[in-house]
């Protein structure tokens, strides 16, 4: 399904309708027309590559020498193709992690790929990776660590120009920006141009970030801005991949700031809630978010990390697997063959919606008004959903399959452009003469991934339980697992 931009969704709600009957009034916080454009990526990755590689490291302490890092065959085709074929939408680069090395070469530091025996000091990771991600289709975003372990002014006035200094870089040299990663992590000790000190620093105050964030608005409108509490999208609160059930994709954001997490809260966002920020599931292929050979045996399977997609994606948050490039400045084969069964199998699943071909029959029609059937939540466009009358807060829905079928995913989605509506629902099947619950759940948002035991059944009926307001309702499918001995065949 495609979640439809939010300027055509105005003129949509405004100009498509031929009858009298108003559609259904925005619920709370909606999402901004960047947010729904993020809403679709669903799957993307995360590229963790420093001199951590090469020092085998996860968190560099700023002292590392530019000589270590030299990638002796590096592809950013190769890490691209790898991202595409598993079927993300994107790749987020960690230009700059918290040791202050820089894959680009910035004018403001001598601490980059410049002074590196790389390419002889002329590469540019940046470059080959937005260039491969933009000739891809891909969206391309960038991670500068607001922590710099190298830079000698850490932690005084004079490092905010220079970080903003490099933001400015980042953002108008290297085309379309779709994500701004600011990470959490900020302060402590470090090498800080030789002075090997610890150095605290005010993670509310010390950044201004008003300002720092108004650099990107400035100059990439449309990317998104990750921090713990947005204020375009929100960590989930672990590094484990897997969002809260529910996951509300409101939060307040006024009680959060980079750096300072309620991982809890963050987990499950606030109902009701005065801001829309979606949560971002950040989770490594790997025990380690830099690569290191000790781990090529302990990749994530391509089961755990189907598992990982129903934890996020099914539960309206986005999944972002980190995929670390080894010294050679590649995948390794150990993910690149874990991803690919993983996307063979998640491509199994949802290759067929059981459901295409249903008979809907709701309870209620938002004033009998066609724009609002029932039959919408089977329409792939984005721009149909299923709604009720005002005062009809908890309809049925009922999908007539015509002969039984065997499913065990269900998959529903509400039409973001109204907000998040629905509170809690349950799922019936038809057995035995008379209806029996077999799933329920609460958040539904932008996607909600029902997996659970097959159920065979000729009619399925979808009960809205628990509603402020009338639904609206974009999609619900149903979807099988193949077994094994399907698999087989």
């Amino acid at each position: 399904m495609k979640i439809l931009p939010l300027i055509a969704t105005t003129l949509f709600l405004a100009t498509a309708h031929v009858s009298s009957v108003e559609p259904p009034a925005p619920l709370g916080p909606v999402p901004s027309a960047r947010q729904l454009a993020w809403h679709e990526m669903e799957f993307y990755g995360f590229v963790h590559f420093t001199v951590n590689t090469f020092t085998d490291k996860e968190w560099g302490f700023g002292d590392e020498p530019e000589s270590v890092f030299n990638p002796t065959d590096f592809s950013a085709e190769q890490i691209v193709q790898t991202a595409k074929a598993a079927g993300m939408k994107g790749l987020i680069l960690t230009c700059k992690h918290h040791d202050g090395f820089c894959l680009w070469p910035s004018q403001f530091t001598e601490h980059s790929v410049k002074n590196s025996p790389w390419k002889n000091g002329r590469g540019d990771v940046i470059r080959e990776m937005s260039d491969a991600c933009h000739k891809t289709g891909l969206k391309f975003g960038v991670y500068l660590s607001p922590w710099d372990r190298n830079f000698a002014v850490y932690g005084k006035p004079e490092y905010i120009a220079y970080y903003r200094n490099q933001l400015h870089e980042l953002l108008t040299n290297y085309g379309p920006i779709s994500e701004v990663w600011f990470d959490g992590a900020n302060g402590g000790d470090g090498f800080y141009g030789g002075a090997r000190e610890k150095r605290n620093i005010d993670r509310k105050t010390y950044y201004d970030w008003p300002n720092t964030w108004s650099i990107v608005r400035e100059l990439q409108p449309g990317a998104m801005m990750f921090s713990d509490g947005g204020p375009d999208v929100r960590w989930v609160g672990n590094e484990r991949g897997i969002a809260g059930d529910p996951c509300w994709a409101t939060l307040n954001r006024a009680d959060f700031s980079p750096g300072e997490a309620d991982s809890k809260r963050l987990n499950s966002g606030d109902r009701p809630g005065t801001d829309w920020i979606p949560a971002e599931c950040d989770v490594s292929i790997r025990p380690g978010w830099f690569y290191h050979a000790t781990e090529d045996t302990r990749v994530k399977t391509p089961e755990q990390l189907v598992d990982l997609y129903f934890k996020s994606v099914g539960r309206g948050a986005s999944f972002l697997l980190n995929l670390p490039p080894d010294r050679r400045g590649r995948i390794a084969d150990a993910d690149v063959n874990s991803l690919r069964e993983f996307r063979r199998q998640l491509d199994a699943i949802f290759s067929k919606n059981l459901a295409a071909s249903a008979k809907v029959i709701a309870s209620n029609v938002r004033g009998n008004d066609k724009t609002f059937a029932a039959k919408n939540v089977l329409s792939d466009d984005g721009k149909k959903y299923w709604s009720t009358d005002d005062d009809v807060k908890t309809p049925e829905l009922v999908l007539d399959l015509g002969k039984p079928k065997t499913f065990n995913v269900v998959s529903l989605r509400e039409f973001l452009p109204l907000g998040q509506r629905v509170e809690a629902f349950a799922l019936d099947q038809w057995k035995d003469g008379q209806w029996a619950q077999f799933a329920a759940g609460t958040s539904i948002g932008s996607h909600r991934l029902i997996r659970g035991d097959f159920v065979t059944t000729s009619k399925v009926r979808l009960r809205i339980t628990q509603a402020p307001v009338c639904p609206a309702l974009a999609e619900i499918g149903l979807y099988v697992e193949p077994t094994v001995k399907e698999e087989k065949k």
